[in-house]
């Protein structure tokens, strides 16, 4: 029986056991660690900004490694052991996927490839279901707050806490977030078709609004902006899985099927996973920074009566950043096992017009 996707037997996909090497070994251990350390950075950057642990960072410090330190107040013993904790983090993130690698010497690049596929799917999925569920919740709410509604349906305390962000966020955002991720792992299918076509009924319902019944309010701009800034950074990764991405093919177009896989390999560690590495690090590092700093504070736009979510957008370049680089770590195992002329190469699904 043959595999839908691919062009030959699922037999031809698994591919030669022995003909694994140690170069694509060290590629396979690069890969998954690459994205495990990055689960790791964003682990340590939960623990250190929403849960007050001291820091990876603080570890080097507290020893004057690497010329930085001392810190003010040296670590006491509790301390040191969640620094400790957290640096057990970035190690488990390395060995880990030496320990797994090592223990499948017979998986295929491409096999890894699916895997890491599969993975940022999974990840833009539940991202679909996070915008869809919070963005018609927030709406309603917000619309039932603008229509003084909510006193009717709910208690005065409720009520006030819903035009709270601190209490809106945690109590209807987070437990829809949570409900998101299970249903992702349940679904199939990315929703963006859905996506785009709710961006479009959004719209159209503000144009009918205003032109025909003269009612328009700031959360119905909110939900525009929302779910359109969620349809372009998250169909960022699916787009470059399917080769969708505009290039300029100016000598690309005319290389050979092995030198594309030279550049396509090249082009994903320095440039794909380096744009990530930085929009990571430029909007983490710290808690004033770009990211981290809306999201700390459930930061809300200024619009009066609109929606609670520019926190979640600030949150969108993270999601855009970690599926992207999952994504360019499965397009360098999978242009390296082009270069090598390894069977079972994946077709585009052809949803992509170029």
């Amino acid at each position: 029986m043959s595999a839908t996707t691919h062009d030959g037997p699922i037999a031809d996909l698994i591919g030669d056991a022995g003909k694994y090497t140690k170069a694509t070994l060290g590629l396979r251990i690069y890969a998954w660690a690459t994205v495990a350390v990055m689960f790791g950075f964003l682990l340590n950057n939960y623990l250190t900004f929403w849960r007050q642990w001291p820091g990876f960072i603080t570890l080097i410090q507290n020893f004057e490694l690497f010329g930085l330190g001392p810190l003010k107040t040296p670590l006491d013993s509790g301390e040191l052991m969640l620094v400790l904790l957290q640096g057990l983090i970035y190690i488990v993130g390395f060995v880990g996927p030496v320990v797994y690698v090592l223990r499948n010497k017979s998986r295929t690049l491409r096999q890894d490839s699916l895997s890491l596929s599969a993975l940022s799917t999974y990840i833009i999925r539940a991202a679909f279901w996070i915008v869809l569920l919070v963005g018609m919740a927030d709406a309603v709410i917000s619309f039932l707050r603008v229509e003084s509604f909510l006193p009717f349906l709910v208690s005065d305390e409720f009520a006030q806490g819903l035009a709270q962000s601190k209490f809106r966020a945690p109590y209807i955002h987070i437990p829809l977030i949570a409900l998101s991720l299970i249903i992702a792992a349940f679904t199939r299918g990315l929703g963006f078709t859905w996506l785009a076509l709710l961006v479009v009924a959004a719209e159209f319902t503000i144009v009918v609004t205003r032109f025909i019944f003269s009612y328009e309010q700031a959360f119905m701009g909110d939900l525009v902006r929302f779910w359109y800034a969620a349809l372009f950074l998250f169909a960022s990764a699916y787009t470059l899985m399917e080769e969708g991405h505009v290039r300029v093919d100016v000598l690309y177009a005319g290389f050979r099927a092995k030198t594309k896989g030279r550049v396509n390999a090249i082009g994903a560690v320095l440039l794909g996973m380096g744009l990530c590495w930085v929009i990571l690090f430029m909007g983490m590092w710290g808690k004033a920074n770009i990211i981290n700093a809306p999201l700390l504070i459930f930061e809300v736009s200024q619009s009066g009566f609109g929606m609670y979510v520019k926190y979640l957008m600030a949150g969108f370049l993270a999601i855009f950043a970690v599926s992207m680089m999952i994504q360019f770590a499965s397009s360098l195992l999978e242009s390296v096992a082009d270069v090598r002329g390894d069977p079972g190469k994946r077709k585009l699904s052809g949803e992509i017009i170029h």
